[in-house]
C-alpha cells in the first residue's frame, strides 16, 4: 500500500513515510499503527483491535498505545486539539481522517494514465471514468449516480492514478464489494472486475488508447 495525503506519503512495502519529500522515522509499532489506522479508514478503530494487532497476548498499559499516538503526531506534524490526520475517539479508539489517494510508486513513473481509457460497464450505459476521484453514490452531483436507499450519498470513489484503477469504500453503511468480497480501504482495479454497490453490479474496461477504444454496451456483454 502506498497512498498519499496532506503533505505525506506512506509505503507500507518499503516501511516508508516520508513528509515534503523527506522520509521521516517512526519506531515499528507506530508504523504498523499508521498502517492500521490508514488501512481500516474512515472507521474508527477500537483500542482491543488496536492491542491485538500491536502487542498480541500480552498485557499493556493504555500509556504505551497514547505514547504511540504521540510519535505518530508528531511525524506527521499532527495537533491533537485541532487534527488533520489521527482523530481521537474518547473511550473508543482512534481514526485516520484525512482524504488519502494510492500514489505513484517510488520504482518508476509508472504508465501514464493517459495511455488507457477507463470505463465502468452498468446494466445498459457506459461511464468513463476520468484521471482523479470518481465519486459513486445516492447524490446526483457523483460521476456515478445510484438512485437506491441501500447507498449512501457518497458511497464510494474510483480514483484512476499513473494510469491504474482504484476503487475505495468512503464509510458507506452497506458496503463496496469487489469479486463478491467487502473490501476495507483501497483496493486495486484490474480490466473486468465486477464493483458491488447496492443494486449495482459495475464491471470496469480498461482499454489501450494504441488501439481501438470504441466499444458498445452488446460487445461488453460478450466479454
Amino acid at each position: 500500500m502506498r497512498v498519499s495525503f496532506g503533505d505525506c506519503v506512506f509505503d507500507s512495502d518499503t516501511r516508508q513515510l516520508y513528509r515534503d519529500g523527506r522520509s521521516v522515522s517512526l519506531s515499528p509499532k507506530a508504523f504498523t499503527l499508521l498502517e492500521l489506522l490508514i488501512s481500516r479508514r474512515p472507521q474508527a478503530v477500537p483500542k482491543d483491535d488496536i492491542r491485538t494487532r500491536l502487542w498480541p497476548d500480552t498485557h499493556v498499559t493504555e500509556a504505551n498505545l497514547v505514547n504511540l499516538v504521540v510519535e505518530i503526531r508528531t511525524a506527521l506534524d499532527d495537533d491533537a486539539r485541532t487534527p488533520r490526520f489521527i482523530r481521537t475517539i474518547a473511550r473508543y479508539g482512534y481514526a485516520f481522517s484525512a482524504q488519502a489517494a494510492p500514489a505513484a510508486s517510488s520504482a518508476g513513473p509508472g504508465r501514464a494514465a493517459g495511455d488507457r481509457v477507463f470505463r465502468l460497464v452498468w446494466a445498459h450505459r457506459e461511464i468513463t471514468l476520468d484521471p482523479g476521484e470518481n465519486l459513486i453514490g445516492r447524490d446526483r452531483e457523483t460521476v456515478v449516480w445510484i438512485d437506491d436507499e441501500s447507498v449512501s450519498r457518497r458511497h464510494a470513489r474510483i480514483l484512476i492514478v499513473d494510469g491504474d484503477a482504484w476503487i475505495e469504500d468512503l464509510g458507506s453503511k452497506n458496503g463496496t464489494f469487489l469479486r463478491g468480497e467487502r473490501i476495507r480501504g483501497a483496493a486495486q482495479l484490474s480490466d473486468k472486475d465486477v464493483v458491488g454497490i447496492g443494486p449495482a453490479a459495475l464491471r470496469l474496461r480498461v482499454f489501450d488508447r494504441a488501439g481501438s477504444t470504441r466499444s458498445s454496451v452488446r460487445e461488453q456483454a460478450r466479454r
